[in-house]
């Protein structure tokens, strides 16, 4: 029996490079230079064949956002890390400031 918990893994790899492609209406190559540029590295099948995670397509999507914008693919990658950061950021702040508030109350 399948494992229905997988639908719901945004890390699980079930998205072929065509699949991609279509859905997010890029060509196959972007994918592949993502993937050579180290920026997205979907899973191998054991065939060999790109899958990827909903995860993933989220980032490609950022990704062809800033390219989108005028920016290069290294401006790109460097903008989405410090989006990245920034958020990590808030959310560790947001922690830190429960935790305060907590123990003010005690």
């Amino acid at each position: 029996m399948a494992d229905a918990s997988k639908l719901d893994d945004e890390d699980y790899p079930t998205y072929t490079t065509g699949q991609v492609a279509a859905v997010l209406e890029v060509q196959e190559a972007f994918l592949r230079s993502l993937d050579t540029a180290g920026l997205v590295r979907p899973h191998r099948s054991g065939g060999g064949h790109r899958r990827y995670t909903r995860r993933q397509l989220t980032l490609v999507t950022r990704v062809r956002e800033q390219l989108d914008d005028g920016h290069t693919l290294a401006a790109a990658a460097r903008i989405i890390g410090l989006q990245d950061e920034l958020a990590a950021a808030h959310a560790e702040i947001a922690v830190l400031r429960a935790e305060l508030a907590r123990r003010e109350g005690d």
